[in-house]
């Protein structure tokens, strides 16, 4: 039976639409996979940041609570055993004696209460979002040097610098684990802190001048990584470098979001 010409080209039409439709069959379901892929990528890190957010916020209650009870302990404890002293001194003395020893338990009472009114600031669970990020900063520069834990050197270039409420928590957090570390290795009684706010990032850094370490021969463990890892969630980098005997410098540098991505 022979094929005529319209036949013929029938044929080879039908055929060529059956190929397009495969291709567009195809296509369609590449684009769908890759979508999938995507929308699982953007939930997998909208997942792990959450999760560092969440410990972020436990570990910041928890350096507060040790902060609130070594105050408790060291100062407020101390203060108020004096005054009990004194008090019981009180009956024992005479009249004109008696009018100092109130006013110094008086003066011992209202600083007191002034050291209550100044943990009660600091014992919020949202800190960072209450006070902002500076002044948060500001707040642990002064617990540093409240407890006589070192020397700080501070520095900032811009005192109204903003950074999301949610960046800014982890980012705090990765300041406060470097200064930490600082204060726990470096046997260092100085430390610097700069902020330099610039129009697309923030730089910090923490310099010390303690023992440094040679980082070819050093174990950092999982410590260093986490706060890495910290830090890329965030899009930022942290780097640091150290030599022995004269000290090390970390680098923190937080790439602003650009306004469309927001």
């Amino acid at each position: 039976m022979n094929l005529t010409e319209t036949d013929f080209l029938l044929t080879i039409t039908t055929f060529i639409i059956l190929i397009v439709i495969l291709m567009m069959v195809l296509v369609y379901g590449i684009f769908i996979k890759k979508k999938s892929e995507l929308l699982l990528s953007q939930q997998k890190k909208e997942a792990i940041f959450e999760q560092e957010l969440a410990i972020s916020q436990i570990e910041i209650k928890e350096q507060t609570l040790n902060y609130i009870g070594q105050e408790l302990h060291d100062d407020l404890g101390q203060k108020l055993s004096v005054a009990r002293l004194m008090t019981n001194k009180l009956a024992l003395s005479n009249e004109e004696d008696k009018a100092n020893i109130a006013q110094e338990i008086n003066q011992l009472i209202g600083e007191c209460i002034q050291d209550i009114r100044n943990l009660s600031k600091v014992f919020i669970s949202k800190q960072v979002k209450h006070f902002g990020f500076i002044e948060s900063l500001e707040r642990e520069i002064f617990r540093i040097e409240r407890l006589e834990l070192m020397d700080v050197e501070y520095f900032v270039n811009n005192h109204d610098l903003e950074i999301k409420s949610d960046h800014a928590l982890i980012l705090f957090r990765i300041i406060q684990e470097s200064i930490n570390n600082v204060i726990k290795h470096a046997e260092s009684n100085k430390i610097l802190i700069k902020i330099e706010d610039h129009l697309n990032f923030t730089e910090i850094n923490i310099n010390d001048y303690g023992v440094g370490f040679n980082a070819k021969h050093r174990n950092d463990g999982s410590g260093l990584e986490n706060i890495k890892n910290r830090a890329q969630i965030i899009n930022a980098t942290f780097n640091i470098k150290s030599i022995e005997n004269l000290g090390t410098e970390i680098t923190i540098t937080y790439k602003k979001p650009s306004p469309w991505k927001e």
